[in-house]
């Protein structure tokens, strides 16, 4: 009986001193690193701003600092993009940081670049235009002549998820994604061909300038498929896919296009010769798929293209070269946008 009240201490012992020893251990132990806002002590919501430090006017870090202080907010993580490096481990640094929003602050390329990273993440995006297309701003209606303004909707703006377009080029081992629109063709070679410095003395007029050269070019055939269907043998000058319908100057190239309806749109132009561009032309300013025969329209979510011969091709206005195969998919609401109150249609933004 002795000896059972003996073990019995015994345990209690060896339990309370392993209690203590855990206890001084778990003391020693490094404490974990404070996040930022724990250390100052700061609870305020914060967005980064990755920017593109060659589209960036001066001032715009003071204007979107000012905006972000008058909501409430603390100042931003200014991260700027560079030569090697267009947005992707900026981008990548902000999820790191715990931001509530990134905003990315140049053009469609450094647009494209920081959605790449966020599609997937529930973390919020919102566009700060600073480039001479800003296709997703016109189509999502964020302002565009104004960064305070479009700094605003950034901030307090509504919650909008869109799809996503995964595109691998010929043999590439990864995905890219796209927002607006892919194309292969006389839209690539316009793009392709349009210099930085026209852009920088005219604007959009350069991409007329530049379309008007390659009106001329010769068509090209591609063998096209939808989803499951059947391989669909074209003439060319043109194949689009679009997350969106919006042009520049509010011209819509796919009236049925939506960026969250879980599709992606096409279309295919083979005009021959001036002739055949006015009447398509006419059916672009027009809306609707009537106005020439040379203008064919599909809606999937994957398609595969494939060219004769490599061609001139685009992802959101930014030139990837010559290309012989685009294998294109849509990724359904996996990004999170902040659009205006109340969220536009997508009627694209005519400034």
């Amino acid at each position: 009986m002795i000896a059972d009240w003996v073990l019995i201490v015994l345990v209690v012992l060896a339990v309370v001193l392993a209690t203590a020893a855990l206890a001084v251990a778990l003391s020693r132990r490094p404490a974990a690193a404070p996040t930022e806002s724990a250390e100052t002590g700061d609870d305020r919501q914060r967005a980064a701003v990755v920017a593109n430090p060659t589209k960036v006017a001066p001032g715009t870090r003071a204007e979107v600092t000012l905006v972000c202080v008058d909501l409430g907010w603390r100042e931003p993580l200014w991260l700027e993009t560079t030569v090697d490096d267009p947005g992707t481990g900026q981008t990548e640094e902000a999820l790191r940081q715990g931001v509530d929003v990134v905003l990315a602050c140049g053009g469609d390329g450094t647009v494209r670049t920081v959605a790449e990273v966020l599609a997937g993440t529930g973390t919020p995006m919102g566009l700060l235009p600073a480039g001479t297309g800003n296709l997703l701003a016109r189509t999502i209606g964020t302002p565009l002549n104004s960064i305070a303004s479009a700094t605003r909707v950034a901030l307090s703006g509504n919650d909008r998820k869109i799809d996503v377009g995964r595109i691998r080029v010929d043999d590439e081992p990864d995905d890219r994604v796209f927002l607006v629109m892919a194309g292969m063709g006389f839209d690539a070679a316009i793009m392709q061909n349009t210099p930085e410095a026209l852009k920088g003395r005219v604007g959009p007029l350069a991409y007329v300038i530049s379309g008007l050269r390659a009106i001329r070019g010769r068509r090209t055939r591609v063998r096209l498929r939808f989803d499951d269907g059947p391989l669909l043998d074209r003439q060319t000058r043109t194949v689009v896919v679009g997350n969106s319908g919006t042009l520049l100057g509010g011209l819509v190239l796919m009236p049925e296009a939506h960026i969250d309806d879980g599709r992606l749109d096409i279309v295919n132009l083979a005009p021959k010769g001036i002739p055949g561009w006015i009447a398509v032309a006419g059916r672009v300013i027009t809306r609707t798929r009537r106005g020439h025969a040379r203008v064919e329209h599909w809606q999937a979510r994957e398609i595969e293209i494939e060219a004769e011969s490599p061609q001139p091709s685009q992802l959101d206005g930014d030139p990837i070269g010559d290309v012989s195969r685009l294998s294109i998919r849509v990724e359904s609401s996996s990004l999170v946008m902040r659009v205006p109150i109340p969220p536009p249609s997508d009627t694209p933004d005519p400034g």
